[in-house]
Parts: structure tokens; C-alpha cells; sequence
């Protein structure tokens, strides 16, 4: 089925690139509860946010994987993506809204396809290309780990920027890389842990920024993280071995007791306190 492009339209309230996966135009008033994956445009969440839609996260784990999802995609896949499928066929959604830009990977764009083909609602592929930065203060708080990790993933829902901003701290240790699927895996992190990778775009609200993705602190001991299959594996391990204190791990829908053990005697090892 031809992709329907919709990117020329002239009216002020075009929520940005986007194209029609399956003809099926979205009735934007009748929108009230939409999933997203990735970080769709800012004028499409800003949009959503007008109209009181309940936004839905579909990376994140709200339901329970079933078979009809596990048959949808490949069982050697990205854990993050058939997360995607199962809320995605599981949920009661009035429309789906995906970023496939520079910002997420081909994986993306793939199980936008299928669910476009698959799925009665529209399936919407948008093209982030917001440049503008909203900043990382999250990122560089004091904040445990995983509640960092939480406000940063949940600001996808939002527009606009944190109202309140947390207290910066210096850095005793560092993760790199995209938010895991288990966020038990963060509590295993010491305290003034910075986040940096493509989670501190995601903050910063520009997912394409390949620069910002690729910084890192040499100063400090760092986790390179990325899910199991996942594109950015090669990027973790790239920068890894040029990082003079890095640990690269991958894993897939849980982290496993080597995984933790890894994390563990590599901060031990690096002389930071848990």
C-alpha cells in the first residue's frame, strides 16, 4: 500500500512530517487516547496536549506480551519494538504515531508498516526534525537513577520543558545509551549517576541529534548501554572503546543476573561507592 505524503500542507495547524501508512486519515478531534513511539514532533504532542488526548508511551511495558504480538514480529527482534507491538494490539487506541526520521532506526519504520497493515485506527510515520533544545537538566540531577530515567521518558507526553528543574550535582559515574526495557537495571547505578546517549536527547527533545548522542564524560566511569538487536549496539561498543573507564552491555527484555554482575564489579572495580 503507497505511503500517502502529507508533508506539503499549508495550514498553520499541520502537526508537522507525517505521512499515512494505510490512507487512514486521523480525525484529530475524535483523538482521545493516542499511542506514540520514539519522539514524534513537538507540534504533534503539542496538539495532543491541546486537546486533552491521553498519550500513551507504547516503548514502555503497559500490557502483557501475548502471542499474537510475539507472532507479529520476529522473536530475535528489538525488545523495545515488540513492546511496541503488543500494547500496540492490545490497547484501545484511536491512533498511533511514529517517529521513522533520522531520530529512531529502520526497525521503526518496518513495525510501522506492519501495524499499518495490520491495525484498523491510522498509523501515522512522522519525521522528527525539531532542532531546537529544550536542555537536560534531568539528566545532570541528583536524581536516583531510575526516577531520572522515569521524569525523562515521561516528558515525551509533554510539549514543552520541565517547570521545575532539580539540582545539577557533579557526576561519580555515567550511563550511556537508549532508556532499557528493565528499569531495574538502574538501581544498580551509584547515586549522581549523569545520563548521556541518545536518553539525553530524548530529554533535550531533538532524537536526531547524532552529536549530542555521541558525547560522553571521559572523567567518570561509564555504562554504554543498548538493547539487544538494536543499531545503537555498534555506536555503544564505538564509543566504549574510546572511553578510558567504560563497561559496554547489551540485553534483551529483562536484565539478567550476568548483566547485574557485570554493573556491579565494573563501578567496584572503578573504586565508586553503591
Amino acid at each position: 500500500m503507497p505511503i500517502h505524503n502529507i508533508n506539503n500542507k499549508p495550514e498553520p495547524t499541520d502537526p508537522g512530517n507525517y505521512a499515512l501508512l494505510n490512507g487512514r486519515e486521523p480525525d484529530w478531534e475524535r483523538i482521545k487516547d493516542a499511542g506514540i513511539v520514539g519522539v514524534p514532533p513537538r507540534e504533534v504532542i503539542a496538539r495532543l496536549n491541546r486537546q486533552q488526548a491521553t498519550i500513551h508511551d507504547l516503548d514502555e511495558p503497559l500490557v502483557r506480551a501475548d502471542s499474537p504480538a510475539a507472532e507479529l514480529l520476529p522473536q530475535v527482534y528489538c525488545a523495545i519494538l515488540r513492546t511496541v507491538a503488543a500494547n500496540a494490539l492490545q490497547l484501545e487506541l484511536d491512533a498511533i504515531f511514529i517517529d521513522t526520521g533520522a531520530g529512531k532506526c529502520d526497525g521503526a519504520r518496518y513495525t510501522a508498516r506492519i501495524l499499518a497493515e495490520t491495525l484498523t485506527i491510522p498509523v501515522i510515520a512522522c519525521d522528527n526534525r525539531d532542532t531546537t533544545p529544550q536542555g537536560n537538566p534531568l539528566c545532570r540531577s541528583d536524581l536516583p537513577l531510575p526516577e531520572k530515567m522515569r521524569r525523562i521518558t515521561a516528558g515525551v507526553k509533554i510539549a514543552g520543558s520541565s517547570a521545575s528543574e532539580p539540582a545539577p550535582c557533579p557526576p561519580r559515574a555515567g550511563f550511556w545509551g537508549v532508556p532499557p526495557r528493565d528499569f531495574s537495571m538502574l538501581e544498580l547505578f551509584p547515586g549522581q549517576t549523569h545520563v548521556y546517549g541518545w536518553t539525553r536527547c530524548l530529554e533535550n527533545k531533538t532524537p536526531a541529534d547524532h552529536e549530542l548522542e555521541s558525547y560522553f564524560n571521559p572523567s567518570v566511569p561509564t555504562v554504554f548501554f543498548a538493547q539487544n538487536f538494536c543499531p545503537k549496539t555498534a555506536l555503544a561498543r564505538f564509543l566504549a572503546v574510546r572511553h578510558p573507564r567504560a563497561l559496554y552491555l547489551d540485553a534483551d527484555m529483562q536484565c539478567g543476573g550476568s548483566a547485574r554482575a557485570k554493573i556491579q564489579a565494573f563501578f567496584e572495580l572503578s573504586g565508586v561507592e553503591l
